[in-house]
Protein backbone atom coordinates (compact mmCIF):
# COMPACT_ATOMS: atom_id res chain seq x y z
CA UNK A 1 0.00 0.00 0.00
CA UNK A 2 1.32 3.45 -0.96
CA UNK A 3 1.96 5.75 1.99
CA UNK A 4 0.40 9.19 1.66
CA UNK A 5 3.13 11.86 1.77
CA UNK A 6 3.01 14.37 4.57
CA UNK A 7 2.36 18.02 3.76
CA UNK A 8 2.55 21.26 5.70
CA UNK A 9 0.45 24.29 4.74
CA UNK A 10 2.36 27.55 4.92
CA UNK A 11 0.26 30.71 5.09
CA UNK A 12 2.50 33.75 4.46
CA UNK A 13 1.24 36.80 6.33
CA UNK A 14 3.91 39.43 6.73
CA UNK A 15 2.89 42.88 7.93
CA UNK A 16 3.50 46.05 6.00
CA UNK A 17 1.08 45.97 3.08
CA UNK A 18 0.97 49.44 1.51
CA UNK A 19 -1.95 49.11 -0.90
CA UNK A 20 -4.33 47.59 1.68
CA UNK A 21 -2.87 48.34 5.13
CA UNK A 22 -3.22 45.47 7.59
CA UNK A 23 -5.13 43.42 5.02
CA UNK A 24 -4.27 39.99 6.45
CA UNK A 25 -6.18 40.73 9.64
CA UNK A 26 -8.66 43.24 8.25
CA UNK A 27 -12.25 42.06 8.71
CA UNK A 28 -14.17 40.71 5.73
CA UNK A 29 -17.57 39.10 6.23
CA UNK A 30 -17.24 38.98 10.01
CA UNK A 31 -13.72 37.54 10.35
CA UNK A 32 -10.16 38.67 9.65
CA UNK A 33 -9.11 37.86 6.08
CA UNK A 34 -6.59 35.23 7.16
CA UNK A 35 -9.28 33.24 8.99
CA UNK A 36 -10.76 31.94 5.74
CA UNK A 37 -7.49 30.48 4.51
CA UNK A 38 -6.81 28.87 7.90
CA UNK A 39 -10.32 27.38 7.96
CA UNK A 40 -10.05 26.02 4.43
CA UNK A 41 -6.65 24.49 5.11
CA UNK A 42 -7.76 22.83 8.34
CA UNK A 43 -11.07 21.58 6.91
CA UNK A 44 -9.39 20.09 3.81
CA UNK A 45 -7.85 17.26 5.82
CA UNK A 46 -4.75 17.40 3.60
CA UNK A 47 -2.21 18.87 5.99
CA UNK A 48 -0.28 17.56 8.94
CA UNK A 49 0.15 21.15 10.13
CA UNK A 50 -1.19 24.58 9.20
CA UNK A 51 1.56 27.11 9.89
CA UNK A 52 1.45 30.89 9.56
CA UNK A 53 4.72 32.60 8.69
CA UNK A 54 4.61 36.16 9.97
CA UNK A 55 6.83 38.85 11.42
CA UNK A 56 3.91 40.43 13.27
CA UNK A 57 2.60 39.56 16.75
CA UNK A 58 -0.92 40.88 16.08
CA UNK A 59 -1.19 38.57 13.06
CA UNK A 60 0.20 35.68 15.10
CA UNK A 61 -2.44 36.21 17.78
CA UNK A 62 -5.24 36.17 15.22
CA UNK A 63 -3.81 33.09 13.51
CA UNK A 64 -3.64 31.13 16.76
CA UNK A 65 -7.21 32.09 17.59
CA UNK A 66 -8.39 30.47 14.35
CA UNK A 67 -6.43 27.28 14.90
CA UNK A 68 -3.17 27.80 13.02
CA UNK A 69 0.29 27.25 14.45
CA UNK A 70 2.82 30.06 14.70
CA UNK A 71 5.84 28.11 15.97
CA UNK A 72 8.39 30.67 14.80
CA UNK A 73 8.59 34.33 13.88
CA UNK A 74 9.77 35.36 10.42
CA UNK A 75 12.91 37.52 10.68
CA UNK A 76 12.60 41.10 9.47
CA UNK A 77 15.40 40.48 6.96
CA UNK A 78 13.14 38.15 4.96
CA UNK A 79 9.86 39.97 5.56
CA UNK A 80 10.23 42.89 3.18
CA UNK A 81 8.07 43.75 0.19
CA UNK A 82 10.75 42.38 -2.14
CA UNK A 83 11.76 39.32 -0.15
CA UNK A 84 11.51 36.24 -2.42
CA UNK A 85 9.23 33.42 -1.32
CA UNK A 86 12.06 30.89 -1.23
CA UNK A 87 13.63 32.69 1.73
CA UNK A 88 10.68 32.34 4.09
CA UNK A 89 9.85 28.84 2.81
CA UNK A 90 13.41 27.72 3.57
CA UNK A 91 13.17 29.40 6.96
CA UNK A 92 9.88 27.67 7.75
CA UNK A 93 10.97 24.20 6.66
CA UNK A 94 14.26 24.66 8.53
CA UNK A 95 12.57 25.81 11.73
CA UNK A 96 10.22 22.83 11.64
CA UNK A 97 13.09 20.45 10.93
CA UNK A 98 15.00 21.86 13.90
CA UNK A 99 11.96 20.94 16.01
CA UNK A 100 12.10 17.37 14.62
CA UNK A 101 9.14 17.97 12.32
CA UNK A 102 9.77 17.12 8.69
CA UNK A 103 7.28 17.07 5.84
CA UNK A 104 7.53 15.52 2.39
CA UNK A 105 5.67 18.43 0.79
CA UNK A 106 4.67 21.99 1.45
CA UNK A 107 1.80 24.11 0.18
CA UNK A 108 1.62 27.89 -0.02
CA UNK A 109 -1.85 29.25 0.69
CA UNK A 110 -1.90 33.03 0.55
CA UNK A 111 -4.53 34.72 2.74
CA UNK A 112 -5.36 37.15 -0.06
CA UNK A 113 -7.41 34.42 -1.79
CA UNK A 114 -10.28 34.15 0.72
CA UNK A 115 -12.74 32.35 -1.60
CA UNK A 116 -10.51 29.30 -1.99
CA UNK A 117 -12.30 26.43 -0.22
CA UNK A 118 -11.36 23.17 1.44
CA UNK A 119 -12.64 21.40 -1.66
CA UNK A 120 -10.35 23.51 -3.84
CA UNK A 121 -7.40 22.34 -1.76
CA UNK A 122 -8.48 18.70 -1.86
CA UNK A 123 -8.82 18.83 -5.66
CA UNK A 124 -5.37 20.38 -6.00
CA UNK A 125 -3.85 17.74 -3.73
CA UNK A 126 -5.44 15.02 -5.85
CA UNK A 127 -4.00 16.53 -9.03
CA UNK A 128 -0.55 16.85 -7.44
CA UNK A 129 -0.58 13.29 -6.12
CA UNK A 130 -1.76 11.94 -9.47
CA UNK A 131 1.00 13.63 -11.49
CA UNK A 132 4.13 11.54 -12.04
CA UNK A 133 7.57 13.12 -12.03
CA UNK A 134 6.57 16.66 -11.14
CA UNK A 135 8.30 19.09 -8.82
CA UNK A 136 5.27 21.20 -8.04
CA UNK A 137 1.73 22.26 -8.80
CA UNK A 138 0.63 25.82 -9.43
CA UNK A 139 -2.84 27.36 -9.71
CA UNK A 140 -3.54 29.05 -13.04
CA UNK A 141 -6.45 30.72 -14.80
CA UNK A 142 -7.15 31.89 -18.36
CA UNK A 143 -5.71 35.33 -19.08
CA UNK A 144 -8.09 38.22 -19.55
CA UNK A 145 -5.59 40.46 -21.32
CA UNK A 146 -3.69 38.37 -23.85
CA UNK A 147 0.09 39.00 -24.03
CA UNK A 148 -0.17 38.77 -27.82
CA UNK A 149 -1.83 42.19 -27.70
CA UNK A 150 0.74 43.79 -25.40
CA UNK A 151 3.49 46.21 -26.38
CA UNK A 152 6.74 47.71 -25.09
CA UNK A 153 7.90 51.24 -25.81
CA UNK A 154 11.49 51.73 -26.98
CA UNK A 155 12.25 55.39 -27.49
CA UNK A 156 9.44 56.69 -29.69
CA UNK A 157 8.58 53.28 -31.14
CA UNK A 158 5.94 50.75 -30.17
CA UNK A 159 7.09 47.11 -30.41
CA UNK A 160 5.05 43.92 -29.80
CA UNK A 161 5.92 42.19 -26.54
CA UNK A 162 5.57 38.79 -28.23
CA UNK A 163 6.81 38.97 -31.84
CA UNK A 164 5.25 35.65 -32.80
CA UNK A 165 2.49 34.53 -35.11
CA UNK A 166 2.38 34.63 -38.91
CA UNK A 167 3.70 37.81 -40.52
CA UNK A 168 0.56 38.16 -42.61
CA UNK A 169 -1.66 38.06 -39.51
CA UNK A 170 0.25 39.16 -36.37
CA UNK A 171 -1.30 38.36 -33.01
CA UNK A 172 -1.81 42.01 -32.10
CA UNK A 173 -4.13 42.38 -35.08
CA UNK A 174 -6.03 39.11 -34.59
CA UNK A 175 -9.32 38.31 -32.90
CA UNK A 176 -9.01 36.82 -29.41
CA UNK A 177 -10.57 33.43 -30.35
CA UNK A 178 -7.81 32.90 -32.91
CA UNK A 179 -4.96 33.42 -30.44
CA UNK A 180 -3.25 30.53 -28.63
CA UNK A 181 -4.62 29.69 -25.20
CA UNK A 182 -2.56 31.36 -22.47
CA UNK A 183 -2.77 30.84 -18.71
CA UNK A 184 -1.55 33.07 -15.91
CA UNK A 185 -0.63 31.99 -12.41
CA UNK A 186 -2.74 33.23 -9.52
CA UNK A 187 -2.04 33.43 -5.82
CA UNK A 188 -4.53 30.86 -4.55
CA UNK A 189 -2.21 27.90 -4.02
CA UNK A 190 1.02 26.10 -4.79
CA UNK A 191 2.18 22.64 -3.73
CA UNK A 192 5.72 21.31 -4.03
CA UNK A 193 7.97 18.57 -2.73
CA UNK A 194 10.12 19.86 0.12
CA UNK A 195 13.29 18.71 -1.66
CA UNK A 196 12.57 21.29 -4.36
CA UNK A 197 13.07 24.10 -1.84
CA UNK A 198 15.72 22.51 0.34
CA UNK A 199 17.92 21.15 -2.45
CA UNK A 200 17.11 23.38 -5.39
CA UNK A 201 16.37 26.68 -3.63
CA UNK A 202 13.17 27.24 -5.57
CA UNK A 203 9.49 26.94 -4.70
CA UNK A 204 8.55 25.58 -8.13
CA UNK A 205 11.33 23.41 -9.51
CA UNK A 206 11.41 22.69 -13.22
CA UNK A 207 8.46 20.40 -13.88
CA UNK A 208 5.06 21.83 -12.93
CA UNK A 209 1.54 20.45 -13.22
CA UNK A 210 -1.25 23.01 -13.74
CA UNK A 211 -4.24 23.33 -11.44
CA UNK A 212 -7.01 25.20 -13.20
CA UNK A 213 -9.06 27.44 -10.93
CA UNK A 214 -12.27 29.31 -11.56
CA UNK A 215 -12.73 33.05 -11.09
CA UNK A 216 -13.83 32.67 -7.48
CA UNK A 217 -11.04 30.33 -6.39
CA UNK A 218 -8.34 32.43 -8.00
CA UNK A 219 -9.62 35.81 -6.81
CA UNK A 220 -6.75 37.72 -5.20
CA UNK A 221 -6.97 40.86 -3.07
CA UNK A 222 -4.10 43.11 -4.07
CA UNK A 223 -5.47 46.63 -3.73
CA UNK A 224 -8.38 48.64 -2.37
CA UNK A 225 -10.44 48.02 -5.52
CA UNK A 226 -10.13 44.25 -4.99
CA UNK A 227 -11.11 44.68 -1.35
CA UNK A 228 -14.21 46.69 -2.21
CA UNK A 229 -15.21 44.13 -4.83
CA UNK A 230 -14.81 41.30 -2.33
CA UNK A 231 -17.02 43.16 0.16
CA UNK A 232 -19.67 43.69 -2.52
CA UNK A 233 -19.59 40.05 -3.63
CA UNK A 234 -20.02 38.86 -0.04
CA UNK A 235 -22.71 41.41 0.83
CA UNK A 236 -24.74 40.58 -2.28
CA UNK A 237 -24.48 36.85 -1.69
CA UNK A 238 -23.00 36.32 -5.15
CA UNK A 239 -19.96 34.61 -3.65
CA UNK A 240 -19.72 32.77 -0.34
CA UNK A 241 -16.71 32.72 1.95
CA UNK A 242 -15.58 29.38 3.42
CA UNK A 243 -17.22 28.53 6.76
CA UNK A 244 -15.23 29.50 9.85
CA UNK A 245 -16.11 27.40 12.87
CA UNK A 246 -14.66 29.77 15.42
CA UNK A 247 -16.03 32.78 17.24
CA UNK A 248 -15.02 36.05 15.63
CA UNK A 249 -11.69 37.29 16.90
CA UNK A 250 -12.16 39.86 19.62
CA UNK A 251 -15.89 39.25 19.69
Amino acid sequence: MTTEPSCVAFIPARSGSIRVPGKNIRVLGGHPLIAYTIAGARDSGVFGAVVVSTNDEATAEVARHYGAEVPFRRPATIAGARSPDIEWVEHGLGALRDADRTFDCFAILRPTSPFRTADTIRRAWSVFRGADGVDSLRAVERVRQHPGKMWVIRGDRLLPLLPFGPAEQPWHSSQMPSLPEVWVQNASLEIAWSRVALEGRTIAGHTLVPFRTDEREGFDINDTWDWRLAEELVASGDWTLPPVNRAAFGG
